[in-house]
């Protein structure tokens, strides 16, 4: 069976050998993942490189997504590399210390003095040591240890319900922005938004980047990590200004609280759909297996709730870069979104109720699903320049596969996000019968569907124009 929920790897040390990424292909990634919080430009070009070099290989067409490190809001380094702090002790975060002991700690991030005021809460790595402000005088926190525990070398640093300053874009961002599209990646995260005007700068930044470059649209995805960014105003306005969000469950959760992440998770994929943008889930998915060959049954909940949610693509960080079963869990994570996915219920008449389309090809898109359920057809085949009708087609669930035709590679790469949408590159040429039977003959070459079965076809005439969706065609395959 087809798997419908995409499966983004992050690269690393774990990944980075050809054999291995050849498998992790082979068992199911659909996007890999750069994070530019670690390595050079240097190392980065390389792994791009290498996927490209085995995506060909292994005649898979995979998404390239570079996630930009964001502001470093890190407490500095320690003479001893490690502390621990106990409840009750007093603790000074210092702008201008150099290297931390018991009783200090320097700042990567500056500002956070004028940041904070007292009886505001502060976590650090990732929530396990809390901190109570009891005063700030010029570069010095004074705090109180709340919650004690073992505090390292450029650990995060978080506030309780947000509010910290720091730009979504650093000059290390827009720096790595830059280099990121030189390369050719097909998707850019960006780290930290509090709003839409954080992501409407980064794709300012991306457009003109793609234009130097003489590169197509680069996707822009915002990471969904503050406080600030789920009041609904600013979460609409995220949205609106990108083509997708991840629900980035590690941060998000130090500031708001773990049990008001599951709750947040549904919202965001909900208004996501809404909004015809994808959603990724990511943070933890399958965190035991970076040193078991098995997830627990908590992971295995938590991932095919995620595809219940209706989430577009599921994510692994850690697992996949530095674990010992990248494969093994990619392999995993995929049995278990085809098995949520079997019991996920079709509702596409309650969908389309209250619905209006003003726009032909969305009507010819949304036609095709609702014609393709009622028909029991096999499956759904979309000739597509721009991507649009399939991406249309899959914000609405749908057991069928969306088969998406493009002879743009840069179109198979970006639809490599999207629900149920499987791209194929095919050169079709212009006549649209011959067009149809090429449609036919590839779709049967592959296994997808045999003679006697029915598949709705949509097309644009004249062939070939980004936004030209016109036709649809109940096709009885011969």
């Amino acid at each position: 069976m087809l798997r419908a929920t995409k499966i983004i790897a992050t690269l690393g040390p774990a990944s980075e050998k050809p054999e291995v990424l050849r498998e992790m292909i082979r068992a199911g990634v659909d996007v890999v993942r750069m994070n530019f919080s670690h390595g050079t430009v240097a190392d980065h070009q390389a792994r791009h490189d290498l996927v490209r070099a085995i995506s060909a290989e292994v005649g898979k067409e995979v998404g390239i997504m570079a996630d930009l490190q964001g502001p470093k809001i890190r407490v500095g380094k320690f003479a001893d590399n490690k502390i621990v702090l106990k409840e009750g002790e007093s603790f000074i975060l210092d702008v201008h210390c150099q290297l931390g002991d018991q009783s200090c700690v320097g700042l990567d991030y500056k500002e956070l003095p004028g940041d904070v005021h007292p009886g505001d809460r502060l976590l650090l790595n990732d929530g396990l040591v809390v901190l109570t402000v009891e005063k700030v005088l010029g570069g010095e926190i004074f705090t109180r240890v709340e919650q004690g525990g073992p505090l390292s070398n450029n650990k995060g640093i978080n506030r309780a319900g947000g509010g910290l300053t720091a730009p979504a874009l650093t000059e290390k961002d827009i720096a790595d922005l830059d280099a990121a599209i030189a390369m050719g990646i097909d998707f850019l995260a960006i780290s930290f938004p509090k709003d839409g005007a954080d992501m409407a700068y980064a794709r300012k930044l991306a457009d003109a980047a793609s234009a130097k470059y003489g590169v197509g649209k680069v996707r822009t995805i915002a990471k969904v990590e503050r406080a600030e960014a789920i009041v609904p105003a600013a979460l609409e306005s995220i949205i609106a200004e990108s083509d997708g969000i991840m629900v980035a469950r590690g941060d998000l959760a130090i500031e708001v609280g773990n049990a008001a992440v599951p709750a947040l998770q549904k919202r965001m994929i909900a208004l996501a759909l809404e909004a015809d943008k994808f959603t990724i889930t990511a943070t933890q998915m399958m965190e035991s297996m970076i040193n078991a060959p098995v997830p627990t049954r908590a992971e295995v909940s938590d991932v095919a709730n995620a595809v219940l949610d209706g989430t577009d693509a599921v994510m692994l960080s850690a697992e996949s870069a530095a674990g010992m079963y990248p494969v093994q869990t990619i392999k995993a994570m995929a049995e278990i979104c085809v098995a949520a996915e079997q019991s996920d219920r079709v509702q596409l008449d309650t969908d389309f109720l209250d619905q209006t389309f003003t726009r032909i090809d969305q009507t010819i898109a949304l036609g095709a699903l609702f014609t393709a359920h009622h028909l029991n057809a096999t499956a759904i085949a979309a000739l597509t320049d721009s991507g649009s009708t399939p991406i249309w087609m899959s914000r609405h669930n749908i057991h069928l596969p969306i088969f998406a035709l493009t002879s743009k590679i840069s179109t198979q790469r970006a639809l490599s996000t999207y629900r149920n949408v499987f791209p194929i590159g095919l050169n079709y040429t212009k006549e649209r019968d011959a067009a149809l039977q090429e449609v036919e003959y590839c779709l049967k070459a592959m296994g997808a569907v045999k003679s006697g079965d029915v598949v709705v076809l949509t097309s644009g005439e004249p062939m070939g124009e980004p936004g030209g969706t016109n036709t649809l065609k109940i096709i009885h395959v011969k």
